[in-house]
């Protein structure tokens, strides 16, 4: 485990998957990430790597090979050692393997910096590539905040969106499913995430806040101009994630990697950057 705190925040990261494991309030005392219940789900804040959510029969083509990877990809799955560290930042990184290449067959490496400022945690993903030619994936993050039902989140500007939904195997239904009409308000209801995750595409609004009508204290997320922004909970349960993904999950039309919908492309010494912030508001 890894641990970052200032004055007013502290937070912990598992070596495993660079996973967030704690977003605390040292001013309050209150825990903001969900603190992980196998019965309920035992994630907390996955990193999507090289693939975001299901692909078809958990197998993809790549420049002519058949390779498998289980949903979410392979990153979550394997550790991160510290690169650099600062009195407010901490930088982790992972790379391929001969064990990766098996999965996924291109050289890439992830540095993931935490960084504090304030009541503000900003994670900046940066995905490089050792090859000589186009390396071709997606990426996306899957935090998870504690709530209540009746919760809601609000984004910046009114919105008009359909949601697009996944079927029991995760795969895309290629249905459009209405969610927000001229509105800024996304309920956490009880049954709201009875057919899984809503995708959201297309948003005007950069920010969410994460608010309830029975307490003050607020999460303010900032996603960035990501094209997919999933958000998901078990049915029921007292937490809810806000996931801006560079990338999607299959449908059933299945097309080579590079084809795949949603997905990203850097050529040899380019760099892909990915931030996201959460910000305490007590």
């Amino acid at each position: 485990m890894f641990y970052l705190e200032n004055d007013l925040v502290s937070i912990a990261v598992k070596e495993m998957g660079a996973e967030l494991s704690s977003f605390k309030s040292k001013v309050t005392g209150i825990e903001y990430l969900w603190q992980s219940n196998p019965n309920v789900w035992a994630g907390q804040s996955p990193l999507l790597f090289p693939i975001v959510g299901t692909i078809l029969n958990n197998k993809c083509t790549i420049k002519g090979n058949e390779y498998e990877m289980g949903r979410h990809g392979i990153a979550r799955h394997r550790e991160f050692t510290l690169k650099e560290q600062g009195e407010n930042y901490i930088v982790l990184t992972q790379s391929y393997n001969e064990d990766s290449l098996k999965q996924y067959p291109y050289k890439y490496i992830i540095d993931i910096e935490f960084r504090l400022d304030g009541k503000k945690l900003t994670v900046t993903h940066i995905v490089k590539s050792e090859e000589d030619e186009a390396m071709y994936f997606s990426i996306g993050a899957h935090p998870g905040f504690n709530c209540k039902i009746g919760d809601y989140l609000e984004f910046e500007e009114n919105e008009t969106l359909n949601c697009e939904m996944i079927t029991p195997d995760a795969i895309l239904d290629g249905k459009l499913h209405p969610s927000l009409v001229d509105s800024k308000i996304f309920e956490i209801t009880e049954h709201v995430f009875d057919n899984d995750a809503h995708i959201l595409s297309g948003m005007k609004s950069d920010t969410v806040y994460l608010k309830s009508n029975f307490r003050p204290q607020v999460i303010k997320f900032n996603f960035g101009k990501v094209p997919f922004l999933g958000i998901w909970a078990n049915p029921g349960a007292e937490y809810v994630c806000i996931e801006p993904w560079y990338g999607i999950n299959d449908s059933y039309e299945k097309k080579d990697f590079s084809e795949k919908r949603g997905i990203q492309k850097i050529m040899p010494g380019e760099e892909f950057v990915f931030p996201y912030s959460a910000e305490i508001i007590e």
